[in-house]
């Protein structure tokens, strides 16, 4: 018999030791809150090649590959995280799979650290690929299991959706030995993975009758588990809302959704066939309730107030009253970046000077708030870069500076300099390197020369990298150095030259080492 102990795991610690119990192979992401501590976790464990990728879109092409060539995949990566990698998502639903491959994505609703709080349940129906939502850390240790079988069963990837209260709350989860699953041989089959437009129309074709079996799966699946008790009051619901519910309303009656799509129609209509007043809850979009109202359904959803944010216990007896949110006003503890952080000295100086800063996705997001005031746009990843291009063609009268840190310049920025020096763009480029991924806890990238595990490896040289991308002059540069750093800034605002500072100095918490077992919490603003 299997040895089992119990163990008391965060969701995002269930969901990787979930992955290696049903033998994951390989895996890839870019850190992001709240999904970074799944590939941390992942990376004791010897069975599994997991790696920091430079950005979501290669994380999800060499995993999915991973996948094709015969190993149990996964890509992790937080919500805004699969926009980035839209491109092969939209056709791997087209050529399916070899062995297992599970597309995780962590939304953040409440926007905790993200620049946005899009529902990625949303993808599954665009994507036509099935979606599975845990409620808890146990349930996503054992769901995340059934998602590889899915996977395999049906020639599919599989969306897993976590949230961020399920990645950061805590639950005794019970453990169990891995299970060794033989890699599957790659046969080279053009019809399948060659998507020209002959072959993908045949792949279409093949999906949509994927979907149908699909669809009578979650239908007869007892992963959508329906719970009737008290007739007169019930809840379709999925995720942590269903926990919220039971809490307040612990004997009405429950269909609760793990197969969020394809929508389990005949399972719903018999629920509220059953029970007389049926409850949509859910976190952000209208996604069950309006699959429900699609089939005439008479079902009560929420006051268009609770699509913002997300979902509290207390909101769900609101929910009911047929209220709008009410929320008891916090304290403002409005975040700020850490005593010494060298870029403090950075917007300091920006301040000096009469610029429109371009920001990027980092902890220097945080330079936008008093006392500095200094960053005035934030859109994306890579951003800093093309924004200084876009904002400099159209603002006359104020030179632009762009920002953008040293993970992020490696994950987006690097494209946006090319395109700056190839359409002749002039002004400054700030890159802040302090040696890490700093926003998401202090993980590595290409540039700092260490793998996830800590290996040692090829480093990136910044400076060659901007060089030939075609930047007019290259200058590194200590922030402590404050007239130094304030002399050479001015210098390259008057030259009319593309020019790129790299501002050198580690973050002041690069000495807490982080074990792949011990989790630190992100600086609060917008990150990965």
């Amino acid at each position: 018999m299997a040895t089992k102990k119990t163990v008391l795991f965060s969701g995002n610690e269930a969901l990787a030791y979930g992955a290696y119990e049903a033998g994951l192979e390989f895996s890839a992401a870019y850190p992001g809150t709240p999904s970074t501590e799944i590939t941390q976790f992942l990376s004791q464990f010897k069975e599994i090649d997991s790696q920091w990728s430079v950005n979501e879109k290669v994380a999800f092409e060499i995993a999915y590959a991973a996948s094709i060539g015969g190993k149990r995949s996964m890509y992790i990566g937080k919500h805004v995280g699969l926009n980035v990698a839209m491109d092969p998502f939209m056709t791997s639903a087209y050529t399916g799979v070899n062995a297992g491959f599970v597309i995780v994505t962590c939304d953040d609703p409440g926007m905790h650290s993200s620049q946005n709080e899009q529902d990625n349940r949303l993808f599954a129906r665009v994507g036509k690929m099935p979606l599975l939502e845990p409620s808890s850390p146990s349930e996503t240790k054992e769901l995340i299991k059934k998602a590889f079988e899915i996977s395999e069963k049906f020639d599919t990837p599989v969306i897993f959706r976590m949230t961020t209260r399920i990645c950061h709350s805590k639950e005794n989860v019970t453990i169990q030995e891995r299970k060794d699953v033989p890699i599957k041989n790659f046969t080279p089959n053009p019809q399948k993975y060659v998507m020209i437009p002959r072959y993908a129309m045949m792949r279409h074709i093949e999906l949509e009758n994927r979907l149908l079996k699909l669809k009578k799966f979650a239908e007869n699946s007892p992963l959508n588990k329906m719970e009737v008790k008290d007739k007169k009051l019930g809840f379709i619901t999925s995720g942590v809302t269903y926990l919220y519910a039971k809490e307040y309303y612990p004997n009405a009656s429950y269909l609760k959704l793990s197969i969020s799509y394809p929508f389990p129609e005949k399972k719903v209509r018999d629920f509220c066939k059953k029970v007389k007043k049926v409850f949509v809850l859910e976190e952000l979009e209208p996604f069950i309730q309006n699959n429900c109202e699609r089939l005439g359904l008479k079902v009560y959803g929420r006051d268009a107030s609770f699509h913002i944010g997300e979902m509290k216990p207390d909101h769900i007896p609101q929910i009911v009253a047929g209220k709008t949110k009410k929320d008891k006003p916090l304290v403002n503890r409005p975040p700020e970046l850490c005593k010494g952080c060298p870029h403090r000295i950075v917007f300091n100086t920006l301040k000096k000077f009469d610029v429109i800063v371009a920001g990027d996705i980092g902890c220097y997001t945080l330079g936008t708030l008093p006392p500095f005031n200094g960053l005035h746009t934030c859109l994306c990843m890579g951003a800093g870069v093309t924004f200084q291009e876009g904002l400099s063609k159209s603002i006359q009268n104020k030179k632009v500076v762009g920002v953008i840190g040293d993970s992020t310049f490696v994950h987006s920025g690097i494209t946006g300099l090319i395109n700056a020096a190839y359409n002749k763009t002039k002004g400054v480029i700030l890159i802040l390197d302090n040696a890490t991924t700093a926003m998401t806890g202090g993980q590595p990238h290409p540039a700092t020369g260490k793998t996830l595990k800590q290996e040692e490896t090829k480093q990136l040289s910044l400076e060659k990298i901007c060089e030939v991308c075609g930047a007019d002059s290259i200058d590194v540069i200590d922030p402590a150095q404050v007239n130094d750093f304030e002399e050479i800034l001015r210098k390259r605002l008057d030259e009319n030259n593309l020019s790129v500072i790299i501002v050198r100095k580690p973050c002041i918490l690069m000495k807490q080492k982080m074990h792949p077992k011990t989790f630190t919490n992100p600086t609060p603003g917008v990150g990965r």
